[in-house]
């Protein structure tokens, strides 16, 4: 994989931060999706889990993929997983499937990881035009 001065420092997709904060969200969805009333809502729970898993697995898949082109491409999937992720948060929401504190807390860590995913598309974009 050709990322330039990223593969110097970074050897696997672990040092990743924005895998790290990835792993962190995804934390955060199984922890309150894992209980009930959240848990006996299936389709909702399959859907956002599946959501924070994404965001993690793309970010990893992006890492070993053997370009910089293809890396960007995962981001950019990661980044709109996180997206879809926050969009299921409202519902969870309005359904009274987690509190408002934790709603906050948890779009924050999805804004925080895909904040990051964009920043990295854009240092590999700087160094592999």
């Amino acid at each position: 994989l050709n990322l330039g001065k990223l593969t110097m420092r970074i050897k696997n997709f672990e040092e990743l931060d924005a895998w790290k904060e990835a792993r962190k969200l995804t934390k955060q969805i199984y922890d309150p999706t894992n209980k009930r009333p959240f848990s006996r809502d299936f389709g909702l729970t399959n859907q956002i889990q599946r959501a924070a898993v994404s965001v993690m697995a793309n970010i990893a898949e992006g890492f070993d993929s053997g370009s910089t082109k293809h890396f960007i491409q995962f981001l950019s999937y990661s980044r709109r997983s996180a997206s879809e992720l926050q969009s299921h948060l409202y519902v969870a929401l309005d359904k009274d499937y987690i509190s408002k504190d934790d709603f906050q807390k948890t779009y924050n860590q999805a804004l925080s990881t895909r904040k990051l995913c964009l920043g990295l598309i854009r240092y590999l974009k700087t160094r592999n035009p």
